[in-house]
């Protein structure tokens, strides 16, 4: 994201009325050697300052959000409610503004625990300030496999009924009269999706006109019931549609783009989508999440008998995410922990370090089974060099320029 569309705002809204939890955020220090716990071994020595959590503009929406997001797809399923509700109190303390759920949450989707995660969620808000939180929840996209998200349909589609009813059963069970922002969770249309890279033109199938799409959700809007919406999963053509549809009917444009990226996931980003995001073109703000491509990028995984590794969904649940364990991924990770090794960085300062400086950002969705984790993702963020140094930017784009994206398969 360029720099005009940074808000020159250093303290979390929640905060303003806070002095004592102010200059927490603004100067707290980690004293002694700081340990990261949970994901890997690999320790990092000294005493970081923690820097203030830094906001961003969602696009040309008035949405300012933390640069940080929590992601909350393991509530209900990794997590019990009392862990997702420390979760989320850490994550308020600690300067995050912006929360991310979907109406299939928890992951892997299922149907005895789907909608947990807004449950957990809901409850939580219930003491919280809910004005000065950012909730941003996902309408599922073409589903012939979680029809029992609806009431009666054999196939989940993203036209107006379907919108409609998922949004009002998200708002039930966040426990709340709004959303901030609702995406669509992946496109109505035939798409490459979840690790699959290469169009397939042989999948295509007559899909939801995006201009009935956004009728839809300007009905929604009116109501009051959602403030902003955006895409997930989406490609540039879908994009620019959406765009155009909007332009042209005078409905709402959509602000966001929840897509994935990481230093073993980037070409499908940076190739267009970047020129079409851009704050001088669409001016659409990249949500990106698996900034940690699944947690593989902490290096957990390249011992599959460790115990952090057995802990992990990568092992936990088979098949999940598997294009990190099989292909070039993991010799791609091990580079890449070479070079955080080499200046001093642990695994995930690099990753997240990385993705947070790109020019592009608008905010880095960070899920986290434990407050240890979380910990070290936030620090990383506030403690690492900003922005990195122009010798590890190097270093990462020598292997970048060997690997590409490594998780095709």
């Amino acid at each position: 994201m360029s720099s005009s569309n940074l808000l020159p705002i250093n303290i979390h809204p929640i905060l303003n009325n806070n002095p004592i939890l102010s200059h927490y955020v603004s100067t707290c220090h980690v004293q002694g050697t700081r340990k990261l716990v949970g994901r890997n071994s690999i320790t990092a020595m000294g005493q970081p300052q923690r820097r203030a959590m830094k906001f961003n503009q969602v696009g040309d929406s008035d949405l300012t959000v933390s640069e940080i997001t929590f992601g909350t797809m393991t509530f209900g399923q990794q997590n019990t409610e009392k862990e997702a509700h420390e979760l989320l109190s850490y994550a308020l303390e600690n300067g995050i503004n912006t929360l991310d759920t979907a109406e299939v949450y928890p992951i892997p989707m299922k149907k005895e625990t789907q909608g947990l995660t807004d449950k957990y969620i809901g409850n939580w808000l219930k003491s919280q300030p809910r004005h000065q939180i950012i909730l941003a929840t996902k309408v599922s996209g073409y589903s012939e496999r979680s029809s029992y998200i609806r009431d009666n349909a054999e196939v989940v589609r993203v036209d107006a009924a379907n919108i409609k009813e998922s949004v009002e059963k998200s708002l039930k069970r966040l426990n709340t009269d709004y959303i901030d922002l609702l995406q669509i969770h992946w496109p109505d249309r035939y798409v490459a999706l979840f690790g699959e890279f290469f169009y397939d033109p042989s999948k295509w199938r007559q899909s939801v006109p995006f201009l009935e799409q956004l009728r839809a959700l300007d009905e929604l809007i009116y109501e009051g019931k959602v403030r902003y919406i955006g895409v997930s999963n989406e490609t540039s053509y879908g994009v620019m549609e959406f765009i155009n549809a909007a332009k042209t009917e005078g409905l709402p444009k959509i602000v966001s783009i929840q897509n994935s990226y990481s230093l073993l996931v980037r070409c499908k980003f940076e190739v267009d989508l970047v020129e079409v995001c851009h704050p001088n073109n669409g001016n659409i703000g990249l949500l990106c999440y698996s900034p940690l491509a699944g947690g593989s990028l902490s290096g957990k995984y390249l011992d599959l008998e460790s115990e952090a590794a057995k802990r992990g969904r990568l092992q936990l649940f088979p098949g999940y995410m598997e294009r990190y364990n099989k292909s070039i991924a993991r010799e791609a990770t091990a580079q890449y922990i070479e070079v955080a090794k080499k200046h001093g960085l642990s695994p995930v300062e690099l990753a997240l370090g990385f993705v947070r400086d790109r020019p592009f950002m608008t905010s880095t969705i960070i899920g986290a089974t434990s407050v240890e984790q979380l910990k070290e993702d936030i620090d990383a963020f506030l403690t690492t060099e900003r922005p990195l140094s122009p010798d590890v930017m190097a270093d990462i784009e020598t292997i970048f320029k060997r690997y590409k994206d490594p998780t095709i398969l």
